[in-house]
């Protein structure tokens, strides 16, 4: 009987050292994040999207002590960019901005990516679509567009950027709102919001419909003069431009928006730790001033939030394209 006990007190030193040993020799679970991370921007290098991007990746390095690199991800028409992020192991080490265009590209046909791809972490910025018409311009708000439209369907033209995109919906969904068919005033389809304004300026078309902060360097000079915007309330940069409902337009708001977003599945321990870090970040003196300084709208939205803007987006969206036909 003796032996048989010492046998188990043995035993039993014996499984409690090798736990106390495991427990000394064990390395530390990491804290994330223990190396750089990639933030991946679905567009090209200079403009809004980028802009952004990096500042934000430069004050979340700031952040989480690691260095975070922005890597621009081109091509068909933000679906490369959109799919790097989406399809990234979830591990928190590839992170993107995600743009409106995610509530676009499934519907016009491009990919199967839906905001469902992704865990959100935070928006962090929305520019509503405005009304811009050369500064020489009888036309004094987008009322007055409107009835132009309505008094002589197809003699005025519009631009602001390529078939279908961002800009052309603003307008599409506008009209559609007012009662007009989208030949009420063609599209001209231009490089981006740039090409538009300077077919503008050149009087190739009659309005631009594009985010005022994109037009703000030609409202400076003179050039141009914003009539509109399509939000429900006035923006603080532009206070003097008012919204379609103040001058008899329609009830229609169209918006771009960009966010930071992880692949879907990302753990929550890691999904914390970016949220803060951004939170930090929207917050943070040095943002601030970088986005009043550029016109860039400010919102915060993140997680479930973040979420279920998202998802009404992409259903306005939807809406939209099916109404004037670009939905596939």
């Amino acid at each position: 009987m003796k032996s048989f006990k010492k046998i188990i007190r043995t035993t039993a030193g014996i499984v409690a050292a090798t736990t106390l040993l495991a427990a000394v020799t064990a390395p530390a679970m990491a804290e994330y994040p223990e190396r750089p991370i990639t933030l991946i921007v679905p567009w090209g290098a200079g403009g809004g999207t980028d802009a952004t991007g990096r500042i934000i990746g430069s004050l979340l390095q700031k952040e989480l002590g690691k260095p975070v690199n922005v890597v621009n991800r081109t091509g068909g028409g933000g679906v490369v960019g959109h799919s790097a992020i989406a399809n990234a192991k979830p591990d928190g080490y590839t992170i993107g901005v995600a743009t409106v265009e995610t509530g676009m590209m499934h519907w016009a046909g491009l990919t199967d990516l839906t905001y469902e791809k992704y865990t959100p972490i935070a928006l962090y910025n929305t520019d509503p679509a405005g009304v811009i018409v050369r500064a020489d311009s009888e036309w004094k708000d987008a009322g007055e567009v409107i009835n132009a439209a309505k008094a002589s369907p197809g003699k005025h033209k519009a631009s602001g950027t390529g078939q279908g995109g961002i800009w052309h919906l603003a307008l599409a969904g506008m009209l559609n709102k007012s009662g007009l068919e989208q030949s009420a005033v063609p599209w001209v389809p231009s490089k981006g919001s740039a090409g538009g304004l300077q077919e503008l300026v050149a009087e190739g078309v009659d309005v631009v419909t594009c985010s005022i902060v994109e037009a703000s360097g030609l409202l400076s000079a003179g050039k141009v003069k914003a009539i509109g915007v399509m939000s429900s309330e006035r923006l603080a940069a532009f206070p003097d431009v008012p919204t379609l409902q103040e001058v008899g337009g329609p009830e229609w708001e169209m918006a771009s928006w960009r966010g930071i977003v992880a692949p879907a599945g990302l753990p929550k321990a890691e999904t914390d730790v970016l949220s803060a870090a951004m939170n930090k970040v929207w917050h943070s003196d040095d943002f601030k001033k970088f986005m009043d300084g550029r016109g860039f709208g400010m919102t915060y939205k993140a997680g479930d939030d973040f979420k279920s803007w998202m998802k009404k987006s992409d259903e306005s969206l939807g809406v939209v394209m099916k109404a004037v036909g670009l939905a596939k």
